[in-house]
C-alpha cells in the first residue's frame, strides 16, 4: 500500500497544498507548530475519517472556513484508488474513484494506517477507554462489520441510558421494556466481544515475538482481554447472549439508580503484564515505551495478515523519543517494506545512516518544500 499523492484544502493551517511523487520514506522536518503533524493527521483521517487528536471535526477545518477536503491517490495491490474526504458543519463525504459512498464505513479500510506518536504510551499506561479506542480504530480499519455493530451498540447504549434515567423513583419498573432494550444492547455487544477477543490473540501472538526480540529474549509480553461480565473465554455467541443478559438483570436496581448501563464492551478493558508483572502498575518507564513499541509493531505485521498487504506507518516525533536501540529496531522494522511517514524537528534527533534513501520535505507556516 502506497500513498503516492496528497492534497488538502483548507485543513488546519494548509489553505492549499498538493504533494506528489512521495517515497518509501518521507521524513517532514521544521520546527514545532508549523503544520507537520497536521500532513499526517491528514493522512489518518483520509483512513479512518476521524482524527487521533480530537473528536471535534471543526477543529480539522482552517479558521473562519466551511469546509476541508483532503484527497490522495494510493496504489494497492489491486490497482490505484482515489479517495476524497470533505468535512463541513454538514457532515463527511467521502468519496472512492469520484463515487459518493452511502455510509462512511464502505470507505474505511481503503486506506490503512498505523499511526504512532509519544501519546501513544497511553495506550499502555492510560485509562481503560484509550485502550478501547485504539481496539476500535484498529478492528475497524479491517473489519468494517466491527464498525456497524459498535455504532449500533453505542447508539442503543444511549437509548438504554435514556430509559434507565426515566425509571428512577418510579415504584414499578417497565421490565417488558427495559428487556427490548437488552437485547437489542446484547444483540450487537456480543459481535463486539467476540471480534475484541480474536482481534487481541491475534495482536498477543506477533506483539510477543516482537517483544522479545526487542528485549534479547529477557522479557515476555502477554495481552489479557478484560470483560466487564464473565471471563470471556466463551466463543459461543448464544452462551455470551446468556451471560450478558444475565449480568443486566442481576444490575437492573444499581443501573436504575446510577441512570447508566454499567456492564458491557463500553467498560471493557486490555491488561498488558510482563513476566507475570502488569505492566501499568508495575512496569518501568522503558517497559512501558517497549510495551507500546512492540503493540505498534504487531499492528503493522497484523494487518498485511488480515488484507495481505502492509499499511502505510506514520511516525509523529516519535523516533527522537526512542533510544538509540529502540529507533534502529523501528527503522529495521520498517525499512524496504512499509511506506512511512516521520516528523520531526530535525534530522539530527534520527539514526541518518538508516535513513539514507529518505524523501526530506521541510515544512513552515502551512507550506512544504523539499
Amino acid at each position: 500500500m502506497f500513498v503516492k499523492n496528497i492534497s488538502l484544502q483548507q485543513y488546519r493551517n494548509y489553505e492549499q497544498l498538493r504533494l506528489d511523487s512521495f517515497g518509501d520514506v518521507n521524513l517532514l522536518i521544521g520546527p514545532n507548530a508549523q503544520g507537520k503533524t497536521n500532513l499526517l493527521e491528514a493522512i489518518f483521517v483520509l483512513a479512518l475519517t476521524k482524527s487521533h487528536r480530537t473528536s471535534k471535526d471543526r477543529e480539522l477545518i482552517a479558521f473562519e472556513k466551511g469546509s476541508a477536503h483532503v484527497s490522495a491517490t494510493v496504489e494497492k495491490k489491486y490497482g490505484p484508488l482515489n479517495l476524497e474526504l470533505t468535512l463541513s458543519a454538514q457532515g463527511k463525504k467521502a468519496k472512492i474513484n469520484g463515487l459518493e459512498q452511502r455510509k462512511l464505513s464502505e470507505f474505511i479500510g481503503s486506506l490503512n494506517v498505523v499511526m504512532f506518536a509519544p501519546e501513544d504510551l497511553e495506550i499502555v499506561k492510560g485509562t481503560p477507554g484509550i485502550r478501547r479506542r485504539f481496539l476500535d480504530m484498529e478492528i475497524g480499519q479491517v473489519q468494517p462489520s466491527y464498525l456497524f455493530h459498535l455504532q449500533q451498540y453505542q447508539k442503543i447504549l444511549l437509548q438504554r441510558n435514556n430509559f434507565l434515567k426515566q425509571l428512577w423513583g418510579k415504584d414499578a419498573i417497565n421490565q417488558g421494556l427495559l428487556d427490548i432494550w437488552n437485547e437489542q444492547l446484547v444483540e450487537h455487544g456480543v459481535k463486539i466481544i467476540r471480534k475484541r477477543k480474536q482481534f487481541i490473540i491475534k495482536l498477543q501472538r506477533w506483539a510477543e515475538s516482537i517483544h522479545r526480540g526487542i528485549t534479547n529474549g529477557s522479557e515476555d509480553l502477554q495481552l489479557r482481554y478484560v470483560p466487564s461480565f464473565g471471563e470471556a473465554t466463551e466463543e459461543d455467541e448464544a452462551v455470551l447472549f446468556e451471560q450478558f443478559m444475565i449480568k443486566l438483570r442481576q444490575m437492573k436496581e444499581q443501573e436504575v439508580r446510577r441512570g447508566m448501563t454499567l456492564a458491557g464492551p463500553h467498560r471493557d478493558d486490555m491488561t498488558f503484564y510482563i513476566n507475570g508483572k502488569e505492566v501499568h502498575t508495575y512496569g518501568s518507564q522503558g517497559q512501558q515505551r517497549t510495551t507500546a513499541l512492540s503493540l505498534k509493531l504487531a499492528e503493522i505485521e497484523l494487518i498485511k495478515e488480515e488484507i495481505g498487504e502492509y499499511p502505510v506507518l506514520l511516525l509523529d516525533d516519535v523516533l527522537s523519543e526512542l533510544d538509540p536501540y529502540r529507533q534502529t529496531q523501528l527503522i529495521e522494522t520498517f525499512q524496504s517494506k512499509v511506506q512511512t511517514f516521520i516528523t520531526a524537528t530535525g534530522i539530527e534527533s534520527l539514526n541518518a545512516d538508516k535513513l539514507k534513501n529518505a524523501s526530506i520535505y521541510h515544512v513552515n507556516a502551512g507550506q512544504v518544500g523539499l
